[in-house]
């Protein structure tokens, strides 16, 4: 029984270092890099683990804060406390299961209360210039060129086509 017990715990960290080595390795290192800056602006209080209170910070950043209930549903996803091992495994899940032009939308969405699909111009270059990975000037204007703006609002629909539909002909292109 108790070398039951051993064995158990000798074979526990390799388990777990088999799990993490291969969810490291669905992304490539630039990616994974990229998560940890995404889960770094999310963990406000740096504590490694991203909880409700994190959520509230990182939403009331941006201007909106959704109701506890919509926070814990998100939580709720992780079937653990939601560390970095965990949050790569979520964007693993997603990614593989979920049409990558959904995701951009629903991400646009988050912020168009009124549902029309459209975003006030001057909005979106605030969160560019202010928000995660700050845009300069000059990558705005350059965004700005391939953005559908109409009467100073920002198409979100019609960018994220336009974009989906030249990611598709790179790939398309580089097969």
């Amino acid at each position: 029984m108790a070398e039951e017990a051993i064995k158990s715990k000798r074979d526990e960290p390799k388990r777990a270092q088999r799990a993490t080595s291969n969810v490291f390795a669905m992304f490539r290192q630039s990616q994974v890099q990229e998560f940890k800056e995404a889960f770094t602006m999310i963990d406000q209080n740096r504590d490694g683990v991203i909880d409700i209170e994190d959520l509230k910070d990182m939403y009331g950043n941006f201007g909106r804060i959704p109701p506890d209930a919509e926070l814990k549903e998100m939580l709720a996803e992780a079937p653990g406390p939601l560390n970095f091992t965990m949050f790569l495994n979520l964007f693993g899940e997603k990614l593989s299961g979920t049409d990558p032009e959904d995701t951009i939308r629903n991400a646009f969405a988050m912020f168009d209360d009124a549902g029309k699909g459209k975003l006030p111009e001057e909005y979106v270059k605030d969160l560019l210039q202010n928000m995660g990975d700050n845009f300069t000037a000059d990558e705005i204007k350059q965004t700005w060129k391939e953005s559908p703006i109409e009467k100073g609002l920002f198409d979100y629909n019609e960018f994220v086509s336009k974009i989906k539909g030249k990611q598709d002909e790179e790939e398309m292109a580089a097969a």
